[in-house]
């Protein structure tokens, strides 16, 4: 019951139940086995030129890969909160990997708290000191835990290297273009869990403010709650409905700004009023931490000039996690 009497949304905070038609759905089985990646690359180009976002279908993802991560999400943020504090992110320095406690993370921090609360993991790369690469941590009262989050992880590097190859056809660039970036990339599992909000609802406390994403990719795997809610380019807020057997797709900072603006890296944030706990799972994929990323020829013209100078990706996403994160603005800030 997404307005209910206990609850009473802010104006500003009301996405226009209108028609998703503008952010298609896409069915990638011709990515996927190569029969006809330029159709779907085609496809491709309309929805992130317009939308900055998509679902796909047919995307080779076991489901029972899914629901288990979705289970493991459940049984971790029912531990108590001593024991998720024990694995803060905090503890693991710029590897970034852990538990986020409610308001540790907050995406517009000018002008919103974010209230959720998330776990980080990412490729095992112990000894490497570079941010964003790490050790994991990981609960050790949940021994099925690690084994089916490091499962979904894995298939999400799978999918988004095939979606990344879909994009760079989109461009008429090389299918590996993002592949040569990506010898050893950025890339974080996330899990969220977003209590129900009730009451008085304003921009100054929601399930996660408006942002971007920093990156090139993120895959987000919804539950049925809802919630999501993506800005078109009229400036109006709709909303992000969970299809099932479908991925939310949406692209980052860094794809806009290696297609000049082409492409968009579109605001959205998750307004939680259900009634219900919300999860779901996000996945980013970036590049390696020194790619660079600067607009490609083909995306500027006199019409359209360069609007961006280089930029290597692991700098920019440091940057905008300083933003984000208290406890790393205090150190490094």
């Amino acid at each position: 019951m997404p307005d209910s009497a206990l609850t009473q949304l802010a104006d500003s905070l009301r996405a226009t139940r209108q028609s998703f038609d503008a952010i298609p759905v896409i069915d990638i089985a011709s990515l996927v086995d190569g029969r006809d990646p330029f159709s779907v690359a085609k496809e491709i180009r309309w929805a992130l030129s317009n939308a900055g976002f998509m679902y796909v279908k047919n995307h080779g993802v076991p489901s029972s890969v899914v629901e288990a991560a979705f289970a493991q999400a459940k049984a971790f943020f029912d531990l108590p909160n001593d024991d998720k504090m024990v694995l803060h992110v905090g503890n693991s320095g710029v590897a970034m990997r852990g538990y986020i406690e409610i308001f540790g993370e907050n995406t517009d921090p000018a002008k919103t708290k974010d209230l959720k609360e998330c776990f980080d993991i990412g490729p095992e790369t112990p000894g490497y000191e570079v941010p964003f690469f790490g050790a994991n941590q990981w609960p050790d009262q949940l021994p099925t835990f690690q084994p089916a989050i490091y499962a979904y992880h894995e298939e999400m590097k799978k999918l988004s290297l095939i979606l990344l190859r879909g994009i760079a056809l989109s461009l008429d660039l090389p299918p590996e273009f993002f592949a040569a970036k990506m010898l050893n990339p950025i890339s974080i599992q996330r899990l969220l869990h977003y209590p129900p909000q009730t009451g008085k609802i304003d921009e100054s406390v929601m399930g996660i403010g408006a942002h971007t994403d920093y990156g090139n990719l993120t895959i987000l795997a919804q539950d049925d709650v809802g919630g999501l809610q993506v800005m078109n380019r009229d400036g109006v807020w709709v909303h992000g409905p969970p299809i099932p057997g479908t991925f939310v797709i949406n692209i980052g900072d860094l794809i806009q700004r290696l297609t000049n603006d082409v492409y968009l890296a579109n605001l959205h944030r998750v307004v939680n009023t259900s009634g219900r706990e919300r999860y779901s799972i996000p996945f980013f994929i970036d590049a390696d931490y020194d790619a660079e990323f600067a607009p490609i020829p083909s995306c500027i013209s006199a019409e359209y000039p360069i609007r961006y100078d280089p930029v290597t990706c692991g700098r920019h996403k440091f940057g905008r996690f300083l933003d984000s994160f208290p406890h790393l603005a205090a150190t490094f800030g």
